[in-house]
């Protein structure tokens, strides 16, 4: 599972987010609030969905499943004129991202597993402080072992 290295431009979001960790994970609430109001927003980009995590500086410094960080389920939009109430906004800075193309389970924690155990420290990179995403088709059923996402990781020489 080798990565395609980008640079992405910077990404205007628009959804809900909420503190949670990985002993006390709200996922699956937080996009059960967010995905039936995807429709109040007027200028997405696309049909895709972001399951974005910001961590805060020296999360993984040592790492712990109780560690704290922000989660956010939102879509690109081309403008925020029109917020609806109870969503915010966030910018995703540019910058270059590490993205791995994944099809199946999004159950599947071994992913990530590799990523961070293996393929980052042979790397050459090492991670920056900016979100980490996965993007996901609105238009796909999260169950099917048919199920296609890309992760980002951001990344740094």
């Amino acid at each position: 599972m080798e990565p395609e290295i980008k640079h992405i431009p910077a990404k205007l979001l628009l959804g809900m987010s909420t503190e949670m960790s990985l002993t006390d994970n709200k996922t699956f609430r937080l996009f059960s609030l967010f995905m039936p109001r995807r429709k109040e927003l007027t200028s997405l980009v696309d049909e895709q969905v972001y399951d974005l995590r910001v961590y805060p500086e020296g999360y993984y410094q040592p790492f712990s499943p109780a560690n704290t960080f922000t989660k956010w389920a939102a879509a690109e939009v081309t403008e925020t004129d029109s917020i609806p109430e109870g969503m915010k906004t966030l910018t995703v800075p540019a910058g270059e991202y590490a993205i791995f193309h994944l099809k199946g389970s999004i159950k599947d924690n071994s992913p990530f597993q590799y990523i961070f155990s293996q393929w980052l420290p042979k790397s050459g990179y090492q991670l920056d402080n900016r979100p980490h995403f996965d993007m996901m088709s609105t238009l796909q059923k999260r169950d099917s072992p048919e199920f296609e996402q890309k992760i980002f990781i951001p990344i740094k020489k």
